[in-house]
């Protein structure tokens, strides 16, 4: 255990978006942070085990120099996350993976951080093919025309930007208000809560030297598809995007040494 507590350290390996970073201002918040943050890390990278306990409660005061309210707190943080059960007596024990709240923001983000990139890529990849191409057919069926002038403004976003940096806010603007359009408040949901996830992959495939002249064409016929009430059409021409981000990821990472997606 000493071992484990040795090695819950912060660990940044991309741009920190945790809402529990050790940034936090006020010692306290920042202390309730860091544990929040480190344990949680500890968990999602498999430091910790579904079944195995926390550290006793004794430890994790002396390492952290905190009060035992504010430990208590740090720990019903990591219950509402779904990733410990405290028990009376047992103390608080580690979840089966299967009952992790995947789509909080923060345990997505310990994700990122604890899966090899590749790995990680391939995952959400894998549900961006599942649930991108859905969601654009029945936007194409269900979005309003406001919320068409809405994506097409995501569109000249992308389009007028200059640097990949300035593509990327509007980029994810765009896959948001498609999730959004389909009428359906769970996609519009799970569109949101992807986000972070989709702002590491436009990062990763954003390292191409042509990554702008690459991505507006496509997104463009996903536009074209959706103005055109094309289900079809619209969910084709996403299918086709990410099949071609697919292929510009598997170039970043091989260019880098690592290992290809396909």
């Amino acid at each position: 255990m000493k071992a484990l507590l040795t090695s819950l350290a912060p660990m940044r390996t991309r741009a920190d978006h945790s809402t529990y970073s050790a940034q936090t201002e006020g010692k306290g918040k920042s202390q309730h942070g860091r544990i929040v943050s480190e344990l949680g890390l500890a968990i999602v990278g498999g430091e910790l085990k579904p079944g195995d306990k926390l550290p006793p409660e004794a430890q994790l005061l002396e390492r952290y120099e905190i009060s035992r309210p504010v430990l208590r707190e740090a720990v019903r943080v990591l219950v509402a996350k779904g990733l410990v059960i405290s028990r009376q007596r047992a103390g608080a024990i580690v979840r089966p993976r299967n009952e992790w709240h995947l789509l909080d923001p923060d345990v997505l983000y310990w994700l990122i951080q604890a899966r090899p990139q590749v790995d990680f890529v391939q995952t959400l990849l894998e549900v961006r093919q599942i649930f991108e191409p859905a969601a654009a057919a029945l936007a194409a069926r269900a979005a309003t025309d406001e919320q068409l002038r809405s994506i097409a403004t995501a569109y000249e976003g992308m389009a007028a930007a200059k640097t990949t940096a300035e593509l990327l806010e509007p980029d994810l603007a765009f896959h948001r208000r498609i999730a959004e359009a389909t009428g359906n408040d769970l996609l519009a949901y799970i569109g949101n809560m992807l986000s972070l996830a989709l702002r590491e992959s436009i990062i990763l495939s954003s390292q191409l030297p042509n990554t702008h002249e690459l991505s507006l064409p496509r997104h463009k016929a996903i536009l074209t598809a959706l103005q055109a009430r094309d289900p079809l059409g619209a969910r084709q021409a996403t299918l086709v995007q990410l099949d071609e981000t697919s292929a510009d990821i598997s170039s970043v990472l091989a260019s880098d040494g690592r290992v290809n997606l396909a």
